[in-house]
């Protein structure tokens, strides 16, 4: 048997397991100290040493250490040995068991129905109430003899979560149980001032938490890690998604923008009350003249060195600041304007810009008018700017690739100003990776309520008097949901490496990661818009209610396609990457680079693959990697090799550089897609392929194969006219497809569950 020398009193023990699972969340957030301190007040079986004992360890500054854990563990342990054989309760129930098993024990209070209520409540605020929580409570203890749950699928779910989390699984737990907080609860809102006063609140409570600041350096208040912020936003995706944009906005845009484009100086005076949230502002890039087109932005900065200041001006109505977040808000914003100095323009650079005083009132100069109400995320202040000769200092200027020196002169450390300007821009291409992952985490939202709501909504009898059928057990409904929960599955990898890959890139990497940002970025939240209306139709007239959530996640991630970048757009900076080898001159030179490139080089581009057995339809084959990976390169190359003759015909016939552009704008987006749908491919099997072998493995290398065949099956057109394969190929695939996916068909819940979406978040009541 085993002997403990433990002290610990019943009433301890009996809050114990609820304690140790909390506390291996590493977060007590503010509305669970409340409710703990309050319900342990209550319990009359607790002495003044217990309750005193059990508060010591609710402080989030005082955790328990290593040695309290081992002793708590080593209690429990000796305890639950004493359970009988089948026990098996929520973690409120299994303390309380081991709280009687305990000989000094009163056992009576703890039948009581208001301790069982009272300890229900703490595990219920805590959020330790899952069966995934018990079962590892079970397992810690060694305690073989109490029941665990009966598995419902081929892997663990608690053990898939792990793996999507990866190096950031701590902080995006804690992130997740910080929103279960009752702090967080989002009801449905509808006037926007409301809506925007409790988002304002969220995002000052996440900064007091430490997250707005986790990108920025030590010194100056923050963790120093890009990856930690990235895994912060991506949760909050989870939620209300006006508090992902708020928080995205403030931190990633208007904070971001300073740590990339600004120097020491600005470091000093700015990034600390940015990430704690006092000092609000916003990231003033897009006019209502020029979405896309940075370039040509119209809103000028000209210096004049008489006074050592820099005047900011729109010069007409349409030149105005267009769909600024924060803008009602913040008192500051970082403002890109056409840089003027001695009457020579040096392009766009970023200057910051106050436009309210500390009473919350308008600066001289200043115009801000409200976006008003939109198709979604009315819980973000979108508001217009502009700017009639406001004066600030020289020092404003964030001038980290563009100075003015104490002569008046404008530097530069690129001299030349198309490498500078795509420099300045792709300092904060984060924002496209966040934006990506946060409209794949609706998606993931999305699915979560449709499988969960399909999985016990039945409809129609095979015959009358017999029950009738689950819905995901219609063919129809699981050809619906399972591919889009695949790619949902390997666009998470693929954009979780690409953060890490952001994370410690040098500056000499960013080049790739650029166009691998814009791409990612432009299918993901593509997918996401399609994903959610999908979602919302297999849930019938339900999915329709507000109170289903799917109704606001549909209208709040539908603007992912257009802003940090406009989807269609991306992609075609996808396909110029690819036709220069995302080579340096690209970016320096413009189009000019890839002519320069198709002129030298078409002679000796990759030679065309030779059709991989375009007939065979042997399973084994079909469910190859080999021929996964073939096909998809086979794709992308003819399309490059194509699209490169389409452009060097074009440019024969003298068409300009421009003009041979637009001709060919829709074979760039094509040759976008299938290099995307391969880079994601390809950084899946990356991942499996460093993983231990495992039925959680198995499960990811099942679903990477169901991505890379329903990919070839969506493209079989293309596939049939290249004479890749053959018609009797491409029925082949859809038959392994179908196989695949009856065979993904019992793990569809657990797949869900692996997300790890807390209940509070989800919020719908087709789930209730």
């Amino acid at each position: 048997m085993t002997v403990s020398n433990h002290t610990l009193s019943p009433g301890v023990l009996s809050l114990l397991p609820l304690f140790y699972i909390g506390w291996s969340d590493s977060v007590l957030s503010p509305g669970e100290m409340t409710l703990i301190h309050r319900k342990i007040a209550e319990l009359d079986f607790l002495t003044k040493e217990d309750k005193d004992y059990l508060i010591r360890y609710t402080d989030p500054k005082n955790p328990p250490s290593n040695a309290i854990f081992k002793e708590w563990m080593e209690a429990l342990r000796y305890e639950a040995a004493k359970l009988p054989q089948g026990s098996k309760q929520t973690l409120a129930q299994l303390g309380l068991d081991i709280a009687k098993a305990s000989h000094t024990s009163p056992k009576a209070i703890f039948d009581e129905p208001e301790t069982i209520y009272s300890l229900m409540e703490i595990e219920k605020s805590l959020g330790v109430f899952t069966e995934q929580d018990l079962n590892s409570m079970i397992q810690q203890l060694g305690a073989a003899h109490i029941t665990s749950v009966a598995k419902s699928s081929s892997f663990e779910v608690s053990k898939m979560l792990n793996i999507l989390d990866g190096k950031r699984a701590v902080t995006k737990r804690r992130a997740r149980q910080l929103l279960k907080d009752p702090f967080f609860t989002m009801g449905i809102v509808r006037e926007k001032e409301q809506h925007r006063e409790k988002i304002l609140a969220m995002t000052q409570e996440l900064a007091k938490q430490g997250y707005g600041s986790l990108a920025y350096p030590r010194q100056y208040g923050g963790d120093g890690d890009m990856g930690e912020y990235m895994a912060v936003f991506s949760t909050l995706a989870y939620h209300d998604l006006s508090l992902t944009v708020k928080f995205g906005v403030q931190f990633g845009l208007f904070g971001g923008a300073i740590l990339r484009l600004g120097t020491d100086l600005h470091y000093r005076k700015y990034l600390e009350p940015i990430g704690t949230a006092s000092l609000l502002g916003c990231f003033a890039m897009t006019e209502t003249g020029h979405g896309s087109n940075v370039k040509d932005l119209e809103t000028t900065a000209t210096y004049d060195h008489a006074t050592q200041s820099i005047l900011l001006h729109t010069p007409h109505e349409g030149a105005g600041k267009e769909y600024i977040g924060n803008a009602l808000h913040g008192t500051m914003a970082v403002v890109f304007a056409q840089l003027i100095v001695s009457d020579i323009h040096h392009g766009i650079h970023a200057v910051m810009v106050p436009y309210r005083d500390a009473e919350g009132q308008l600066l001289k100069g200043i115009r801000v008018e409200d976006c008003g109400y939109k198709m979604g995320l009315n819980g973000v202040d979108n508001g217009r700017l502009w700017f009639d000769q406001v004066v600030v200092p020289k020092e404003n200027l964030l001038n980290k690739y563009g100075d003015i020196d104490d002569q008046g002169a404008y530097t530069s450390p690129i001299e030349n100003p198309d490498k500078r300007f795509f420099t300045m821009l792709g300092a904060l291409v984060g924002g496209r990776i966040c934006v990506g992952m946060a409209g794949n985490n609706a998606a993931k939202t999305a699915l979560t309520i449709a499988i969960r709501y399909s999985l016990k909504r039945r409809q129609f009898a095979p015959k009358a008097g017999e029950p009738e059928t689950i819905l995901m057990d219609y063919p129809t409904h699981q050809q619906r949901l399972i591919p889009l929960l695949a790619k949902s599955y390997i666009f998470h990898f693929a954009l979780s490496n690409l953060a890490e890959q952001y994370a410690v890139a040098m500056e000499g990497d960013m080049r790739k990661i650029e166009t691998k940002a814009a791409g990612l970025k432009a299918l993901a939240t593509w997918h996401g818009t399609h994903t959610i209306q999908i979602c919302r139709e297999a849930c019938g007239g339900k999915g329709y209610l507000s109170e289903n959530r799917l109704a606001d996640i549909k209208a709040d991630a539908d603007i992912f396609t257009t802003f940090e970048g406009d989807n269609t757009v991306l992609m075609q900076l996808v396909a110029k990457g690819l036709l220069t080898e995302f080579k340096q001159s690209f970016h320096d030179e413009g189009f000019i680079a890839v002519i320069r490139y198709l002129g030298s080089k078409i002679g000796n581009v990759i030679a065309e693959y030779n059709p991989y057995t375009s007939n065979n339809t042997d399973i084994t084959h079909l469910l190859s990697a080999e021929f996964h990976d073939e096909a998809l390169k086979y794709r992308e190359k003819k399309m490059l090799i194509s699209l490169a003759d389409r452009m060097r015909d074009y440019l024969k016939k003298r068409l300009g550089p421009h003009e041979a552009f637009l001709k060919c704008q829709i074979h760039m987006v094509a040759l976008a897609k299938a290099y995307i749908e391969r880079l994601a491919y390809r950084e899946m099997i990356k991942t499996t392929e460093k993983l231990p072998d495992s039925a959680e493995k198995a499960m990811l290398q099942k679903m990477t194969t169901f991505y890379a065949l329903h990919c070839i099956e969506e493209d079989k057109g293309w596939f049939l006219e290249a004479d890749y394969m053959d018609g009797s190929k491409t029925k082949a695939i859809r038959r392994t497809l179908y196989k695949l996916m009856q065979e993904l068909r019992p793990e569809v819940g657990a797949l869900t569950a692996a997300f790890g979406i807390p209940e509070e978040t989800l919020n719908a009541e087709i789930l209730k």
